[in-house]
């Protein structure tokens, strides 16, 4: 049998490099103007400005403001999801409430240690600026959920979550979250998403009032209420997964 030939791959061109380069050092210049002052204030003129450069110039490489916000926030959730992943690698193999904390407690460092570009997520949406439809910014977040959702979840089955005790929901809320499950690669069933998204509600909640300055007067002890907070909702939801799947 003949030996097969290995395809080359084709080498990003001198031009490409360049241009991935210039982009990279003008987003680092945005996220630089961000963490001064504030995601409010960007605009191309100002980033332009801090790197010496004219706005035609900037043009080249984003055409507006929004595609400039776009791949900002698309970095930032990028960042944001390898410091969840790095999280759930570095934990110890055992149940998920320990992983699933770890991830929690990751994100919230994230939040703490980047405040601006936490806010950029998820703070006062942007003036004039929407998302592009299903563009690297959902996808992105659609990734990041799935981690959370596999930690949380890891070890019960559809039939599990299907039968979760939760409070009564109403058939028009039921079948928006079947319709939310029916769009998603691994989606859940209507009891187990209700879960989910309460879940997320208190982690995420706690953390924004960390970053945006409300719980100050828990001074040190910010990282402690959080743990045990996280710990609590845990057990709280598993509770209430049933211990096997329904006949």
């Amino acid at each position: 049998m003949p030996a097969q030939r290995s395809v080359p791959t084709s080498s990003p061109s001198l031009r490409e490099r360049r241009r991935a380069a210039a982009v990279r050092e003008i987003l680092d210049a945005a996220e630089h103007h961000i963490a001064l002052h504030g995601p409010a204030a960007l605009s191309l003129r100002a980033v332009a400005r801090s790197l010496g450069m004219t706005v035609q110039a900037l043009y080249h490489y984003f055409p507006n403001r929004d595609a400039l916000v776009t791949d900002l926030v698309a970095k930032a959730y990028g960042d944001l999801s390898q410091a969840l992943r790095a999280a759930v690698d570095a934990a110890p193999e055992g149940p998920s409430p320990a992983r699933l904390v770890a991830v929690a407690e990751a994100y919230r460092g994230w939040g703490v240690a980047h405040p601006e570009r936490f806010q950029l997520l998820y703070g006062t949406p942007l003036r004039y600026y929407a998302a592009p439809a299903d563009g690297p910014t959902t996808q992105a977040v659609r990734q990041m959920g799935a981690l959370f959702q596999r930690e949380l979840f890891d070890g019960f089955t559809p039939a599990q979550l299907a039968a979760a005790d939760v409070p009564p929901l109403s058939p028009p809320f039921r079948e928006r979250l079947a319709r939310l499950a029916a769009n998603a690669e691994d989606g859940l069933p209507p009891a187990g998403l209700s879960l989910f998204l309460g879940a997320w509600g208190q982690l995420h909640g706690l953390v924004v009032l960390e970053v945006f300055g409300h719980t100050a007067f828990l001074e040190d002890h910010g990282s402690e209420i959080f743990r045990s907070s996280v710990r609590m909702m845990v057990e709280d939801i598993h509770r209430r997964i049933p211990a096997g799947a329904p006949g």
